[in-house]
């Protein structure tokens, strides 16, 4: 299983302009609903935000996973969102999220969903990784990083 099964060059944004993290989710949101027909960013942001009151996903080391499932959503999809400012996001270490990947799931796909999220989370725990990320030019470049990490693990 690869994200970019579920990552497209369409859903890559190089540089989020919301500082905090409510307006950071409505980015999302609104950016998913552009790219996916079908869509509405009103029901993604609800849904995202739903889980963000059982707790932030800022997980440290300046990534966040928000995640939820979205009724009537045929396939998975990933976001990645990057921020060179930073989103105060209520991360576990306290620090800024700069690096965001959103992951939408049918409510069915608990299994795929799970998988997913664990190999975000093992693709950004290399320091590497997240500096390649931070410093790459645009969404294209981002797009490509990605696509290589995922190949290779």
């Amino acid at each position: 299983m690869k994200i970019t099964d579920y990552l497209t060059p369409e859903l890559m944004l190089a540089e989020l302009t919301a500082s905090a993290k409510d307006e950071a989710l409505r980015q999302l949101a609104e950016q998913v609903a552009a790219v996916v027909s079908g869509l509405e960013s009103a029901e993604v942001l609800t849904v995202i935000k739903e889980r963000e009151a059982l707790g932030s996903t800022g997980i440290g080391n300046g990534i966040a996973i928000p995640h939820g499932k979205l009724a009537g959503l045929e396939e998975v999809l990933v976001l990645f969102a990057r921020s060179s400012q930073g989103v105060e996001f209520a991360a576990v270490d306290g620090k800024p999220v700069h690096l965001i990947f959103l992951l939408l799931a049918p409510e069915n796909a608990a299994g795929t969903h799970l998988k997913i999220l664990a190999r975000i989370s093992r693709m950004l725990k290399q320091a590497e990784f997240r500096e390649k990320l931070l410093a790459a030019a645009d969404a294209n470049a981002l797009y490509d990083l990605i696509k290589q990490e995922d190949e290779s693990t």
